[in-house]
């Protein structure tokens, strides 16, 4: 008998789960289900796109992953730059950003957050055509860019109250 990884059935299951609206099963989620379903809304693909989209819209079905959906779009750069409405795009980059960041496994988990960025950009560049689409396409290559570069500058909050905490430890030992 084969045996099969959770890790690669999990997923499925949450594909399977968000694309059919239904609720996943309240109990405590383990790190590694928490891991498997920021995997799912992460991935630079039309799917996965979709999964976190749909999980976007029903966040109370997600309620005991405690994931973090606020966000600040764009933060310093404009959401829809020449009108081109990357305002989705920016939101999935924060929930993988702060989210990531909140388990501590941001910087291996970076690259890819920052590619599904500029796949879901260059989605909505794809509804274009001519010089328009052009624009769009360089608009979203600059601010790939910028995540790329400067994207973990920020620390999250998670990050900060770890550091207190390995301070506190420090003080009373």
């Amino acid at each position: 008998m084969v045996k099969r990884s959770s890790t690669v059935i999990a997923p499925a299951v949450l594909l399977l789960f968000t694309l059919f609206g239904f609720a996943l099963p309240a109990h405590a989620v383990t790190l590694e289900q928490k891991l498997a379903a920021l995997s799912s809304f992460t991935q630079p693909t039309t799917a996965s796109a979709g999964t976190w989209r749909n999980a976007w819209e029903n966040q109370s079905a997600w309620a005991d992953y405690a994931f973090d959906w606020s966000t600040d779009l764009c933060s310093s750069s404009p959401d829809q730059p020449l009108g081109f409405d990357f305002r989705m795009s920016c939101r999935r980059h924060d929930f993988g950003y702060r989210n990531y960041k909140d388990v501590n496994q941001f910087p291996a988990n970076k690259p890819r957050i920052d590619d599904a960025f500029y796949f879901d950009m260059r989605r909505v560049c794809a509804g274009y055509s001519g010089v328009s689409k052009a624009t769009c396409d360089g608009l979203a290559w600059t601010y790939y860019q910028a995540v790329k570069e400067f994207g973990d500058l920020r620390v999250s909050d998670a990050q900060i109250r770890e550091v207190k905490r390995q301070a506190e430890r420090s003080a009373q030992q």
